[in-house]
């Protein structure tokens, strides 16, 4: 009878423990819960243009030339908030952002146990990189579609100011939701993206056409991370795998931001 019993409390127990494992999987990260709402926040601010391209055209004047010098606009506070963006991506941010957007930092490298092979390595990094350029000539023809159709006044600095937008919001959908780069450059998740802080350069070259302080200043911005980032994967290959940089491994991730991708420990 006291067998019976015990077997029928540790049966239950392991249901415990199961229901409690499975939930914790579930829990959202606070690193999750902050993107989420910085995902919240673009779309309001998407919203939010919108609203200014169709009842307040005038805001958008100083997208160009020096109008950018002439006057406030609420464009100003949003220009400003880009640019915290970017200064966040070549100075480490602690906790504000995920480790895939700060592995080139060495302060996050985490060397394995194991010693990696070079060789490996190297060729790990010249794979990815085949493949991140691949998603570069991709992007370059939508930009020239992009360019065709501004020369043809079919888009106009407004509507490529509102594009920028859009891929704004569409970035932090990648990250949360679903991401289309990754049937290309088959990473696991976005800790181990090659491309990750292209983010920025790739949603302001559709203003690459805009002649102006305000794009030629978020281009520049843009491109200095591009070039830091593309720096450090040369000089430093180690911080960009996950057999040679411990951090980056599924059994290691604190962040799980991008839980949709990686979910079990490796």
């Amino acid at each position: 009878m006291m067998a019976g019993k015990s077997k029928g409390i540790t049966e239950t127990e392991k249901m415990i423990t199961g229901i409690s494992k499975a939930a914790n999987r579930r829990k959202i990260s606070s690193l999750r819960r902050i993107y989420l709402i910085r995902l919240l926040g673009r779309c309001c601010l998407f919203l939010f243009c919108v609203f200014l391209y169709r009842y307040h055209p005038e805001e958008l004047v100083i997208l160009q030339e020096k109008q950018f010098f002439q006057r406030f606009s609420i464009l100003h506070l949003i220009w400003g908030i880009w640019v915290i963006d970017m200064v966040h991506q070549i100075i480490p941010a602690g906790k504000q952002l995920s480790l895939g957007s700060q592995k080139l930092f060495g302060q996050y490298f985490k060397s394995t146990e194991k010693k990696w092979d070079s060789q490996q390595l190297r060729q790990y990094i010249k794979e990815a990189t085949k493949l991140a350029y691949r998603v570069f000539v991709i992007w370059a023809v939508l930009i020239v579609v992009i360019g065709i159709l501004y020369d043809r006044k079919i888009l106009d600095d407004s509507l490529l100011f509102m594009i920028s937008v859009a891929f704004y919001v569409c970035d932090l959908i990648c990250v949360l939701i679903w991401c289309p780069f990754r049937l290309i450059m088959k990473n696991r998740c976005c800790t181990t993206c090659r491309i990750f802080n292209w983010d920025h350069l790739m949603m302001f070259t559709p203003m690459l056409f805009v002649k102006g302080f305000y794009s030629y200043s978020l281009l520049f911005f843009a491109f200095a991370v591009w070039i830091i980032w593309e720096l450090a994967v040369i000089r430093y290959p180690e911080r960009f795998w996950e057999h040679s940089n411990e951090a980056l491994k599924c059994s290691r991730c604190t962040d799980k931001v991008c839980t949709q991708y990686c979910q079990k420990p490796r």
